[in-house]
């Protein structure tokens, strides 16, 4: 069974995305454990206070390092991975889903505010980014990255292939178009081949447009 821990400000964030759906069902039946820790509990004084003014002025507060040191103290193991939410980590993708999928023990640290105490970075294995954008904090990420990493836990999802035929799940290569009934909405018809019963030249058809998709996407951006 995958553990995961996750670090934040904000715990009832968590509350609606983790408990519906595929990471419910997955947690449901012990294939994934998810915990949730209130950075603040770990805070100081009365205010429980987790953030201070960075040294060398700038604009707002950030994190400080002894509150999360503190949790990382009391949940870490031999076998956890320790993730740092962060605009400057390396792009998220498929591959660091597959990979993180495998792992034993994952702590994630959803950052805040305007940013967090360098020396946090010491007590991490790797940092992490969505993309190339700014959001309020680590949260929404944290959950993206969750959401990838529990759907490819084997016997979390009902059909085993189904994450073999997907987006992402060959190199970079886009998932080919998949139509349903009816045959015909506003004059949009399912492309023939799908209704010929062949099956090699369906496998060809997807074949092709899975490549055209591809090339589509990676020529407009």
């Amino acid at each position: 069974m995958l553990k995961i821990d996750i670090i934040t400000l904000f715990p009832s964030m968590f509350k609606g995305p983790f408990d519906e759906s595929i990471v419910k069902r997955a947690q449901d039946k012990k294939l994934v454990e998810i915990n949730i820790h209130d950075l603040r509990e770990y805070g100081f004084g009365e205010r429980r206070t987790v953030d201070d003014r960075p040294y060398g002025g700038g604009i707002g507060m950030i994190l400080m390092v002894e509150p999360i040191y503190k949790v990382l103290k009391r949940v870490k193991t031999k076998d956890s991975r320790v993730i740092l939410l962060t605009p400057r980590g390396k792009t998220f993708n498929q591959e660091n889903a597959l990979k993180l999928s495998q792992s034993k023990h994952l702590i994630f640290i959803a950052g805040h505010y305007e940013g967090y105490d360098e020396r946090i970075t010491e007590f991490v294995d790797e940092e992490i980014s969505i993309g190339n954008f700014i959001l309020t904090g680590g949260e929404i990420p944290t959950m993206i990255i969750v959401d990838s990493i529990v759907r490819l836990i084997p016997k979390v999802l009902e059909k085993e292939d189904a994450t073999k035929f997907e987006s992402f799940s060959e190199e970079n290569k886009l998932e080919y178009p998949q139509y349903t009934r009816p045959e015909e909405f506003k004059g949009l018809k399912v492309p023939k081949v799908l209704l010929s019963g062949n099956h090699k030249e369906i496998s060809d058809w997807r074949e092709q447009k899975s490549k055209e998709k591809t090339i589509k996407i990676n020529s407009e951006n």
